[in-house]
């Protein structure tokens, strides 16, 4: 009732934001697995065709992989900060986390570089369906990074204007909660693409 009678009066308290935001986010995050699950899905069906190339995924996938489970950590570094009030290194540790992420996209790239020397294109004569299937996965999964980096310089700007605390840091909360599922979604991926070939 309580609870009711904030929202009518157009004000709302902090718990009911926070449990709000947490809880759109999730259905984000719900609705991103579905695609994704979706995707490897169609790529099992697919596979079964007897039309299917088989090749080896390039190292730098394993590098990248090493770099975004990297991230992750430094992400909890930046919880830890702010819950503790230690605000002077908390900009440092979401500019390392950026810079994680740039270079998980860095190496994506890279391992395209990789697959396209070795013939293996996205579309176009002498594609296959395996290798569409890799480019749009992990495409789509950049994407989603994007998105992460995009959170990230705003709480990045906002640390550095010292616009939190352990009382208000919300934006960190679902800013983490975002990048370590983008994490645990690209191990399933990869993990996806290296067993099921």
């Amino acid at each position: 009732m309580a609870a009711e009678l904030e929202i009518s009066q157009g004000t709302m308290s902090p718990q009911i934001k926070e449990k709000a935001r947490k809880f759109l986010l999730w259905i984000g995050i719900v609705s991103i697995a579905m695609m994704f699950a979706g995707l490897t899905s169609g790529y099992i069906v697919r596979r079964q065709t007897g039309t299917w190339m088989q090749f080896d995924l390039p190292f730098t996938f394993w590098i990248s992989t090493a770099i975004i489970l990297i991230s992750s950590i430094s992400m909890n570094w930046v919880v830890q900060l702010v819950r503790k009030d230690s605000l002077k290194m908390l900009s440092t540790a979401v500019l390392v986390t950026f810079l994680l992420g740039i270079a998980f996209g860095v190496f994506q790239f890279i391992s395209w570089a990789i697959l396209i020397s070795k013939n293996i294109y996205f579309t176009g004569p002498g594609s296959y369906a395996s290798g569409s299937y890799l480019y749009v996965i992990c495409a789509l999964h950049l994407c989603h990074i994007l998105g992460g980096l995009i959170a990230l310089g705003v709480v990045y700007v906002k640390a550095l204007r010292q616009k939190y605390s352990s009382d208000n840091h919300l934006g960190i909360k679902l800013c983490a909660i975002y990048w370590h599922f983008l994490d645990v979604l690209w191990v399933y991926l990869f993990l996806f693409m290296l067993i099921v070939r």
